[in-house]
């Protein structure tokens, strides 16, 4: 199995503050990788600094063996390189079925490609010629995961999809990527829900002030109690 993204020694610095200090992980190709940790620990500075949105201010990013840590965002993506922002990125005044047209590179969307997303989404196709500014909170999300995977990615940078989602949609986006998972997609996701992370995941990283502090596999972790609560905060309830 060859490692498709690589960070080494990134450190990211947004005027006066030192963001990233150092972040050095691996992403397997084929394998969902969590990225977890508690609030203000760099998840999403890592996952928009790997999209060129944030410049690393030193160290190295590479997509399977090539550089991209000096590449503009729109060429990443060009590269292959999904994006779900924590902000559920659609555009609320256009249809949904204009959103999928935007995110296709060439727009032109695969008809067999769209009954496949419509597969994990129906409400999308229920909605197609819908406002996307009228979807639920659940729907945009979907919508968003959409957007990324509309043309095939080498790799998916998520980032807390399930947040402030009711629990039922939670449980039906859970399904969605697992889905999504089985079709051999690469995943970096980042998700504060311990219960999805562990549904999920197949390696973990857990991130402090910056930097990587535990690597592994993430059954090990969903495992380990006490570590969850060392690395994470979780306390006992967080797992009922």
């Amino acid at each position: 199995m060859s490692d498709l993204l690589t960070l080494s020694g990134v450190h990211t610095h947004i005027g006066r503050y030192h963001i990233l200090q150092g972040v050095d992980f691996v992403v397997p190709e084929g394998q969902t990788t969590m990225l977890l940790g508690r609030n203000g620990a760099g998840k999403t500075s890592t996952l928009r600094t790997i999209m060129g949105l944030w410049q690393a201010s030193a160290g190295e990013i590479r997509l399977a063996g090539q550089r991209i840590d000096r590449v503009t965002t729109p060429d990443i993506a060009r590269l292959g390189v999904g994006y779900v922002p924590e902000s559920m990125a659609v555009f609320s005044d256009l249809s949904v079925r204009e959103n999928l047209v935007l995110a296709a590179r060439d727009g032109a969307m695969d008809d067999a490609r769209l009954e496949w997303i419509f597969g994990f989404f129906p409400a999308l196709k229920r909605f197609w010629l819908s406002r996307a500014g009228g979807l639920s909170g659940g729907q945009k999300q979907m919508l968003s995961i959409a957007r990324a995977i509309v043309e095939p990615r080498k790799l998916l940078l998520i980032d807390e999809p399930t947040k402030g989602l009711a629990p039922a949609i939670v449980s039906s986006l859970i399904e969605c990527l697992k889905e999504i998972k089985r079709s051999s997609a690469t995943i970096l996701l980042v998700e504060q829900n311990f219960h999805a992370a562990r549904e999920l995941g197949d390696n973990v990283l857990v991130m402090d002030n910056g930097t990587i502090v535990h690597r592994g596999e993430m059954a090990a972790l969903a495992a380990d109690v006490p570590l969850q609560e060392h690395l994470l905060g979780l306390s006992l309830e967080a797992h009922q």
